[in-house]
Formats: structure tokens, C-alpha cells, sequence
């Protein structure tokens, strides 16, 4: 695919149609989503964003790549602060609670392709969220050895907090009628990760 012509409106940058196709596939999924309403919300046309992305596919795993890199960073971060455990595990479910609040088309893509099962995104969603997950199961068995619960099944109690923040951040007009108007993620963390509620 060429360069598009000249005078044509080539100022969205790869971010932006980044930005735009974010939230075209969280309110469509990959199925329904149409390369010229992402063109359309970035300002261009259908061969300018062809030119940057030029499939669908190759566009929907760069935004699921590009969030996750994102997320992973923000996880990351907190993981290192010079803190105590328990002040960098309050840290973590408060860096995700933050990010799915800030980026909720993140928790509707994860929806949309668990309940596809086929969707182009799976290999990419596998190579992002599998690290991410292997990470914060380390950091809470080496960093957390002396806190968390001897009994826990440290993978799955992440993964149902995880979970449940994705559900409820997904679930738009649902959301306060199912969850409320609080935010009870750290609550529940502490009970299940914690004998002692205080971290100690």
C-alpha cells in the first residue's frame, strides 16, 4: 500500500488511530468494528489508515499489544516502590483498579474475546496476559512469603480479583446497580490473600 496522496489528511499519527481503534473495537468487538469508523473517529480516511495498519487484524493486536504493554509498565512500577509489602500489594490493586477505570475498553476487549473464543486477538491476548499474570504470581509468592496465607492458590486468587474488576468495569449501565458505587477491590484482596487483614 502506497503513501497516500498528497493533500490527503495524513496528520493522524499511528497513536491517535491507536486511540481511535480502542474505542471502535471495546463498543463493536473485532467482528463488528469497521475500518472506516476508525478512520472516520481519527479524522482520516480509509487509505491513510490503511497505510499505517493495513489489515484490521495487524491494527487490532497493535491496540491489545499497546494496553497491555501500558498496563504491565503501570504493575510494574508499583511492584518496585521502596515500600513495604504491604503497602506496594494495596499499590498493585489500586494501579489496576485505575487503569481498567481510565482504559475500560481494555475490560471490554478481554470480554469480547473470552466470549468469541475465536477472535483474532487470542494469540496476542495469550502473550500479554500470561506474563502479566506469571509476574504478579511471583512477586506475591517471593515478595509475599511471609504475608499471604500459607493455603492460598495464589494464581486463582489473583485471576478472581482480576476478573471481577474486568466484569465490572465492562458492565457500563450494570455496573452500580450490580457492584454499587464503590470500589471494594482492595477490601477483597486483603480477605483473601491475608489471615490478617493488616498486611502483616
Amino acid at each position: 500500500m502506497g503513501r497516500p496522496a498528497a493533500g490527503s489528511n495524513t496528520t493522524a499519527t499511528p497513536e491517535r488511530l491507536l486511540d481511535a481503534a480502542d474505542a471502535v473495537f471495546a463498543q463493536h468487538g473485532f467482528r463488528g468494528a469497521r475500518l472506516e469508523d476508525i478512520a472516520a473517529a481519527a479524522g482520516i480516511r480509509r487509505p491513510s489508515l490503511l497505510y499505517h495498519f493495513p489489515s484490521k487484524e495487524l491494527l487490532y493486536n497493535a491496540v491489545v499489544r499497546r494496553t497491555f504493554q501500558r498496563l504491565g509498565a503501570a504493575l510494574t512500577e508499583a511492584m518496585l516502590q521502596p515500600s513495604s509489602f504491604s503497602d506496594r500489594f494495596d499499590a498493585i490493586i489500586d494501579t489496576y483498579t485505575n487503569f481498567l477505570e481510565e482504559h475500560p475498553e481494555l475490560a471490554r476487549i478481554l470480554v469480547w474475546e473470552l466470549l468469541d473464543g475465536q477472535g483474532p486477538g487470542r494469540v496476542v491476548l495469550l502473550e500479554q496476559v500470561v506474563p502479566l499474570l506469571d509476574l504478579t504470581e511471583r512477586f506475591a509468592r517471593i515478595e509475599g512469603r511471609r504475608h499471604i496465607r500459607a493455603d492460598l492458590p495464589v494464581r486463582a486468587a489473583i485471576l478472581q480479583i482480576a476478573s471481577d474488576l474486568v466484569l465490572r468495569t465492562s458492565a457500563r449501565e450494570f455496573k452500580h446497580a450490580l457492584w454499587g458505587d464503590q470500589v471494594h477491590a482492595r477490601v477483597l484482596a486483603r480477605a483473601l490473600f491475608f489471615s490478617n487483614t493488616s498486611g502483616e
